[in-house]
């Protein structure tokens, strides 16, 4: 078993706390991503995960080990990097074979060992080259084998797809994804891609000021973010957000923002929610129609961007700037009118103080 816990995990960087007081389990043979943006502490976890880094309070479990105070090679893991880190003076073959060496597996079973391994990142073909006749996605593919090749616990991963371009990114995912549903090995995966993020993890961990701030299924954090933070972060172009002050008329709710009144659906108004209140929805939650017609909500076009199947558009409701997202074909020019309805499932309520989703 490979379950992984953290329980109060503290690092310290001088008077800078990297990592507050975390706890966290990621099941045996999960696929968990640490998602956030530069200076969160997702990467100090890895590494303290790793035994790269001492921590300075809390217990790392592997299994049923504590692992806090061993080094990286007695925990059973493996570990790519942002860089290739691959050898220039050693062939793909010995490349991959290099932990095997040091553990001193020979002959037969190091050759079936490296064969296996490359032929799970389909560079088979490639054993006798050297990296200086790879690609980028070559190389970081040799990376991985050499990873896997030593058959761990545990695999973890820091951003090892950012110095691919967009196209090698989106071909190395899905082979991340296949290679994981193969080995099954409890993967920890560091990035600051929210696309990366959705299309790999079974949930996702998403960090701020070292803590984490939700952990759950990629759907749920992108369809119910538990924070401002959160709708902000995942998505591109990220969560819409409107302020507005709560009324009650009629037996409804509805927020008011610019003299406009938006109606929220009934399942949003139990509690007691703030007067002062933060709406979000997500652009492509928004219909837009070229016509009035009751209910819908007036706003002009600022900006409209071609996104190959669909048009980007940044309108105003009011003072405030909304992205929404329409079919290519659909008839709109900068500075036309346009009215919009909110998809009342969709809508996301926060205190506008905290940031908190109600």
């Amino acid at each position: 078993m490979a379950q992984i816990r953290l329980a109060q995990l503290r690092k310290v960087f001088g008077k800078v706390v990297a990592v507050r007081d975390l706890d966290l389990e990621i099941a045996d043979g999960e696929f968990m991503v640490f998602l956030g943006p530069s200076g969160c502490g997702k990467t100090t976890t890895l590494r303290c995960i790793a035994g790269l880094e001492q921590v300075d309070g809390g217990k790392i479990f592997i299994g049923q080990r504590e692992v806090t105070d061993r080094p990286p090679g007695q925990r059973g893991i493996a570990m790519v990097f942002q860089s290739y880190a691959v050898f220039p003076h050693m062939s793909v073959f010995e490349n991959i074979a290099f932990g095997l060496r040091l553990r001193r597996v020979e002959g037969a079973e190091l050759r079936r060992r490296v064969a296996d391994a490359a032929e799970l990142m389909q560079i088979g073909a490639l054993l006798d080259r050297y990296p200086s006749q790879l690609s980028g996605g070559q190389r970081q593919r040799v990376a991985v084998a050499r990873a896997i090749v030593m058959r761990p616990q545990v695999l973890l991963m820091d951003e090892p797809l950012s110095n691919l371009d967009a196209l090698l990114r989106l071909q190395m995912r899905a082979e991340l994804r296949r290679l994981h549903r193969e080995i099954r090995s409890t993967t920890v995966y560091v990035t600051h891609d929210q696309v990366e993020a959705l299309s790999l993890g079974d949930r996702i961990a998403v960090m701020k000021d070292g803590e984490i701030v939700q952990c759950d299924t990629p759907a749920r954090v992108y369809d119910a973010p538990a924070s401002r933070f959160v709708g902000s972060f995942m998505g591109n172009p990220p969560m819409n957000f409107i302020e507005g002050t709560l009324q009650r008329g009629n037996g409804r709710l509805t927020i008011v923002t610019a003299g406009i009144s938006i109606p929220l659906p009934p399942g949003l108004q139990a509690g007691a929610p703030p007067a002062q209140i933060t709406l979000g929805i997500r652009p492509e939650h928004i219909g837009v129609e070229a016509a009035a017609a009751p209910d819908l909500i007036p706003s002009m076009v600022i900006v409209a961007e071609p996104v190959g199947p669909q048009k980007l558009l940044t309108v105003s409701v009011g003072p405030q700037m909304l992205k929404v997202s329409v079919p290519s074909e659909f008839p709109v020019d900068e500075g036309q009118p346009v009215w919009l309805r909110f998809e009342p499932a969709r809508i996301r309520l926060m205190d506008s103080r905290t940031g908190i989703a109600l």
